[in-house]
């Protein structure tokens, strides 16, 4: 529970409500090790504790780099700091998408808003070791053109040999890709649905209908993993406030197999 101070080293806006802060150890110290799906718990002083997904490079040790929508009190708190700032840091903690279960494997990543965010550092690992994965697609949506995240690196991506296809709810005037709910870029897809892993981040009713996309491809339930980033307060399963059925979403999560999850997943009480 005791948090580690951290330095803000550099802050950059993403788009209108988004932010990224890269931070360093006050200390100097090495950061711990983290996998890709993990979070953090980021506390602003005077102002509260908030839990938030690594988004960094896994192997970039000199840094912990959050993406952050400021949304909250905590959350804007995070987004007004500037380079030098302090923050207190606890964690890694979690759950982990299973990038190390990929070789061989074609990967259909599906990212909504924010969403992509969480899965960032397991595109960082797949070019890392490119080698070792099938076909690799990332489908992104946005709200809007200036609401994409990380266009730049889209197009790094893309470069590097993954099939990147981003579309957007409402168009711009000089917009010329795809418009349209993200789920319709599945059906379009080429992969093999038997030796294929799905990765899911983003609104539940997107990944609600994302997996029923996936399901009609032939990606089975047990072969979706999905982030429930939701009501997680201490980070270490102590509080409860998380409690999922019978998992505790910061401590079992935030990472789970969709099989896992299925039955109730919907239920906006639980």
């Amino acid at each position: 529970m005791q948090p580690r101070l951290y330095r803000v080293s550099r802050r950059r806006r993403e788009i209108a409500d988004t932010c990224t802060l890269d931070l360093e150890p006050a200390d100097g110290a090495p950061i711990p090790a983290f996998a890709p799906g993990q979070f953090s718990m980021l506390y602003v002083f005077g102002v509260g504790e908030v839990p938030i997904s690594i988004s960094g490079d896994p192997k970039a040790a000199a840094r912990l780099v959050h993406t952050v929508r400021g949304v909250g009190a905590v959350s804007r708190g995070l987004c007004s700091l500037k380079k030098g700032d302090m923050l207190g840091v606890r964690g890694p903690y979690g759950s982990r998408w299973p990038v190390a279960d990929s070789p061989g494997k074609d990967l259909i990543i599906v990212a909504g808003g924010i969403g992509l965010a969480p899965l960032r550092p397991v595109l960082y690992q797949l070019l890392a070791q490119r080698e070792r994965a099938g076909k690799v697609i990332l489908l992104y949506g946005a709200r809007s053109p200036r609401d994409i995240l990380y266009p730049r690196e889209l197009e790094r991506w893309k470069s590097a040999g993954v099939e990147v296809q981003v579309t957007v709810d409402r168009s711009a005037p000089t917009w010329s890709g795809h418009v349209g709910v993200v789920t319709a870029l599945i059906p379009r897809l080429t992969f093999d649905p038997e030796n294929a892993l799905a990765m899911v981040c983003g609104p539940e009713v997107m990944m609600r209908f994302t997996i029923a996309e996936l399901n009609q491809q032939g990606v089975t339930d047990d072969r979706i993993f999905v982030s429930m980033e939701r009501n997680m307060k201490c980070g270490i399963g102590f509080c409860g406030h998380c409690q999922f059925g019978p998992s505790f979403i910061c401590r079992d999560g935030p990472v789970f197999a969709f099989n896992r999850v299925r039955d109730l997943f919907s239920l906006r009480e639980v």
